[in-house]
């Protein structure tokens, strides 16, 4: 009896974990005021979807894109990671926005590799990410 509501415990959470995972793009939206003295989604026609800075890469469909890819001048590091094929996804991104240079240094393998983007998101990565993947070519 016992390890049948265990068993049916560990089920539910398991089916219940993807939900805790997912990001709210409504509150990623909200929180990207933070992203935008460097970031501005602009889409390919140039609609403004969110103005901003340009000391960053445009972030307009970033999820689905290469790392590193776009006209943007990035560093020798990322730019290599985007070689190897690397897509960007909810989860790369979140954890990369989570700490750059950690997430860059563990991906190349480069303990010197460093990344251009300083700022750390401390919360609502997951949320930043889900805005961002909403914001893509339909």
């Amino acid at each position: 009896m016992m390890k049948t509501r265990f068993l049916a415990l560990a089920a539910a959470l398991t089916l219940a974990g993807p939900a805790f995972a997912e990001g709210d793009a409504a509150k990623g939206e909200s929180d990207f005021k933070k992203c935008k003295a460097c970031h501005m989604i602009v889409a390919d026609d140039g609609t403004e979807i969110q103005k901003g800075g340009k000391t960053g890469p445009n972030l307009y469909g970033v999820i689905g894109r290469a790392v590193g890819s776009t006209d943007f001048k990035y560093g020798d590091s990322i730019k290599a990671l985007g070689e190897t094929g690397l897509v960007w996804d909810e989860a790369e991104l979140a954890a990369y926005i989570t700490d750059p240079k950690a997430w860059l240094q563990d991906k190349s393998g480069d303990a010197a590799a460093k990344s251009k983007m300083t700022f750390k998101l401390t919360k609502g990565q997951e949320d930043m990410a889900a805005y961002l993947a909403s914001v893509t070519a339909q």
